[in-house]
């Protein structure tokens, strides 16, 4: 059975020229539809900047739909409450260890609950605090000290934690950072430049790492 969902993300990443990301559709009440800028800011950019061919306008996927095995990187954000059912932790699983990867950041408040709900995808894996050395922090651009600061919050370092299968990244979650925000419309948190473009790069970091290993 897993090698049937490796074969079918291999033949959905491959099948076509262009690349395609999506949004994470949940249930528990949260807002995962916030930030509606961010994706399509950070596609243009990753397009521009370090030759992705990512379709410009992003999909969206719910956690337990056997759609999800078609986008080989998925993001999810808000700031309320998660809460994944036992179909969409299975599908969630599957998906991760058949090569998808998820990005969670926290958009301020979303703690609390996701840490819950990734420990239901992964009971036997821990969730671990990435080092500064790990190669989605180095390239294309450089970023020594680990996750840049977009916005302060509760003033607590910016973090990032992740999942690792077979010694390999499946899951990032950013903590203390908010790079959604940083990659919306420059109007909407009225972030300076520097500040915006530190995010940007840093989700070419992210989308770089998934689509090269």
């Amino acid at each position: 059975m897993r090698a049937l969902y490796i074969g079918l993300i291999l033949f959905c990443f491959s099948s076509s020229f262009s690349q395609e990301i999506a949004l994470l559709k949940y249930s528990g009440g949260g807002d995962w539809y916030v930030n509606p800028t961010s994706l399509p800011n950070l596609i243009k950019y990753c397009n521009q900047n370090i030759n992705t061919k990512i379709k410009l306008k992003p999909a969206t996927v719910s956690a337990g739909s056997p759609d999800i095995f078609s986008y080989p990187f998925i993001h999810m954000t808000g700031h309320g409450n998660v809460f994944f059912n036992e179909l969409e932790v299975e599908n969630l699983n599957k998906y991760l260890y058949s090569g998808g990867f998820l990005h969670i950041d926290d958009n301020y408040g979303l703690d609390q609950y996701i840490k819950k709900e990734i420990k239901k995808i992964f009971p036997n894996i821990d969730l671990v605090e990435i080092p500064t050395t790990h190669p989605i922090f180095q390239k294309p651009n450089a970023f020594p000290n680990g996750l840049p600061k977009i916005h302060e919050h509760d003033g607590k370092r910016p973090q990032a934690f992740g999942i690792f299968v077979d010694n390999k990244l499946v899951l990032l979650y950013t903590y203390e950072c908010d790079l959604g925000d940083g990659w919306e419309d420059s109007e909407i948190h009225n972030d300076p430049q520097e500040v915006r473009e530190k995010a940007l790069k840093m989700g070419a970091n992210i989308l770089n790492f998934v689509f090269n290993n």
